[in-house]
């Protein structure tokens, strides 16, 4: 039982804990800057850029992606303006348009193209490959510390845990810039701070954070993770880094329950074949949430601005 779970379930739990991890942590940024969607819309922006990278460079290796991504970022800020200016409607609706048109953009590439040589079609950019990514070379917990086994770990696994502990690291350097930020850009400002470059920064880490989690788990967990546990650990405290705790705590939990129930769930209720691993993870993200928001001690502060909190 114990060198099956490690050779099938080890790395894929693994993998879903660091993607989640790695969005969570920027997600509280932008939540409390009430810019959360900028996740949803990273993740939309992710797919037409990664595509095209696939179909000059041939591979899904991580800097061509990254490149891609930032391309089709470019791209989409272009567009954004092009139709607020043109269009004369406000910020939102322009994002929305944008967005969704440069999805369904790469949703189409996606299909006309040839990706057989690789896991990049238009399921796996939703959910991901998270089932397959499996440890073929373990023969048990005796493994993790076998140089031969750890050598056929997959690829996956190694980019999003570098990936996460960069954004661990990006925020615990820049932990006070981005906290007083957050909270007061007016006292930033006369701090010297530069507001601007934080809030890029801020969004450039989400980005490279959804680029390395998408090949891996697909843009439904990127998008919930942005949102989810960092909303879910909003209405549980109002300190800043209580709240960091419990979004890692809920990313973690939405992983590893996520996992189990869509291997194991539905042979509980007599079904016959397990479900998307990607789409549980996201929906027990959400079921995290509504608990919060019916029991977490501060759910009557919904809607509350950001500066109640410290």
């Amino acid at each position: 039982m114990g060198n099956e779970f490690v050779q099938f379930s080890l790395t894929p739990i693994l993998i879903g804990i660091l993607a989640s991890i790695a969005c969570a942590l920027p997600g509280n940024f932008l939540v409390l800057r009430k810019q959360a969607l900028i996740g949803d819309a990273i993740s939309h922006v992710v797919l037409p850029g990664i595509v095209v990278a696939f179909l000059i460079t041939g591979s899904v290796a991580a800097v061509p992606m990254l490149l891609g991504a930032a391309g089709a970022a470019i791209v989409a800020v272009i567009l954004i303006e092009a139709i607020k200016r043109l269009g004369n409607i406000e910020p939102g609706a322009a994002m929305g348009v944008a967005f969704t048109s440069l999805f369904a953009g790469g949703v189409l590439l996606l299909e006309q193209s040839d990706t057989s040589t690789v896991h990049l079609d238009v399921e796996h950019a939703l959910m991901g490959n998270l089932e397959s990514l499996i440890w073929f070379k373990a023969l048990g917990w005796s493994s993790l510390w076998d140089p031969e086994a750890l050598a056929g770990l997959p690829d996956e696994l190694i980019r999003i845990a570098v990936v996460c502990a960069l954004v661990t690291v990006v925020t615990v350097v820049f932990w006070r810039p981005l906290k007083i930020s957050t909270f007061d850009e007016s006292f930033a400002q006369s701090l010297g701070l530069p507001v601007g470059a934080i809030g890029f920064g801020l969004v450039v880490t989400a980005a490279v954070a959804a680029v390395a989690a998408f090949d891996a788990v697909g843009s439904i967990i990127v998008i919930a993770m942005f949102i989810c546990p960092p909303a879910a650990a909003r209405l549980m405290t109002n300190r800043l880094e209580t709240q960091v705790a419990w979004s890692i705590l809920f990313a973690t939990l939405s992983a590893i329950l996520g996992y189990v129930f869509a291997g194991y769930g539905p042979l509980w209720f007599g079904a016959q074949n397990a479900v998307s691993a990607a789409g549980m993870i996201a929906a027990v993200s959400g079921v995290i949430l509504g608990l919060a928001c019916l029991f977490g001690p501060y759910r009557s502060r919904i809607g509350v601005g950001r500066e109640e909190a410290i």
